[in-house]
């Protein structure tokens, strides 16, 4: 197999057009009728229409006369009947109890950067997130996602907002985050918080009743409240993570990421963390596992990760060496996503690329590639060999950390 050093440009993609084909319309048959059906036709309406009359008065008051409590309501009338309607206030009844045990527990998150301006000048953005209290000395969790801006900036600033009504807002300081799972974590100086209490999200079905809490649109929304079913789980939607995550339709909207998905007794299922935007799209909302949430939540707290290499893809489990035999291709890790800004997106790869080899590792079975990519040290540049279009190529790739820790 011929090996090139550089892998071929991309950025030419090819033009389809798809024209759908017009279904051919069907003739219209004339059907005539003569004047004596016609007439036949009248005259036998109003015969039915007569005497289907009489007989529905006569049902209609026979039912008032003998019965005083049957309601009936017709259009253009009115009655001085009161109409009985019985709701059952079970579901509202769990919200709102659900609603103030979270409550405490969900907290806002402001974050301000100094940008350049246009004219060479600094300016200020700010950004609105959720988060949840994870423990009673300050620890605060969100998404990556929603304090990213302020890495790098020695002048950005993260405030902790702890209820819709505070005007005082808490310094929090990055603990660290994990990319991979879109989690962070944050301290605040602050004592006897509370909480959230953690749901086991193993145990999750579809169809579960979950409620949200967060502040979609901002602070000035904070506390909001929505709620809904779980409508599928282990769902993979973003090219920068491969976490599988739970699926609802409660409502998740901008400033909701990194706010509270529980279940009805009010314990963690999950971390808002995305929402598909569309027109197309509508109550598909998406949370991180409360037992991923937890897992890498202790882990950046204890530094037990620190340092873990990134690279930046996730691969494929379908393709295994068996699989990739049978249809003609070399052994090694399909490539499924590429996250943007990664080291594999800076290097060339592709969705469906073959990673073959790995700093002088060969990969027979997509397993080994996450073990290759765990023996490296963030920094290091590493070789890697991708099979793509019939070729192998040879590329480069510098190995990034997924995580901070101060």
């Amino acid at each position: 197999m011929e090996e090139y050093n550089n892998f071929p440009n991309t950025n030419d993609t090819p033009n389809y057009s798809y024209q759908k084909p017009q279904k051919p319309k069907k003739s219209k048959k004339n059907i005539g009728f003569g004047i004596g059906v016609v007439v036949i036709a009248c005259v036998l309406s109003l015969i039915i229409g007569t005497v289907s009359g009489g007989i529905i008065s006569f049902v209609v008051s026979s039912i008032v006369s003998d019965s005083d409590s049957t309601q009936i309501a017709d259009i253009g009338t009115t009655t001085n009947k009161n109409v009985n309607i019985n709701v059952d206030e079970t579901a509202e009844t769990v919200v709102e109890a659900v609603a103030k045990k979270v409550t405490p527990s969900v907290v806002g998150i402001r974050t301000t950067t100094s940008v350049m301006n246009f004219f060479g000048g600094t300016s200020e953005a700010s950004g609105n997130g959720s988060g949840v209290v994870y423990s009673k000395d300050g620890y605060i969790i969100t998404n990556y996602h929603v304090i990213s801006s302020t890495l790098g900036n020695s002048s950005s600033k993260i405030e902790i907002f702890m209820d819709s009504d505070s005007e005082t807002a808490y310094s929090a300081t990055l603990v660290g985050y994990n990319i991979s799972s879109d989690l962070a974590v944050l301290k605040i100086n602050a004592k006897n918080l509370t909480p959230i209490e953690f749901a086991d999200s193993d145990s999750l079905k579809v169809g579960q009743y979950v409620i949200t809490v967060g502040s979609p649109g901002g602070l000035e929304f904070m506390d909001s409240v929505t709620y809904g079913v779980i409508s599928g789980l282990n769902r993979v939607v973003s090219s920068d993570s491969d976490i599988k995550l739970i699926q609802t339709d409660a409502a998740i909207n901008p400033g909701n990421s990194g706010g509270a998905l529980v279940n009805s007794k009010g314990r963690l299922v999950g971390i808002n963390s995305s929402k598909i935007v569309a027109e197309e799209f509508e109550g598909m909302g998406f949370a991180i596992p409360s037992n991923t949430v937890k897992k890498n939540c202790d882990n950046i707290i204890s530094k037990e990760n620190s340092p873990e290499p990134y690279i930046g893809i996730s691969i494929s489990e379908k393709y295994t060496a068996e699989v990739l035999e049978y249809y003609g291709y070399p052994a090694g890790a399909v490539v499924l996503t590429v996250a943007e800004n990664s080291p594999a997106k800076e290097a060339g790869l592709l969705k469906g690329d073959i990673i073959t080899e790995f700093n002088g590792v060969e990969i027979k079975e997509y397993t080994k590639l996450e073990d290759a990519v765990r023996d490296c040290v963030p920094g290091q540049t590493v070789k890697l060999k991708v099979y793509r279009d019939g070729k192998l190529y040879s590329a480069k790739i510098t190995v990034s950390s997924n995580n901070e820790v101060n």
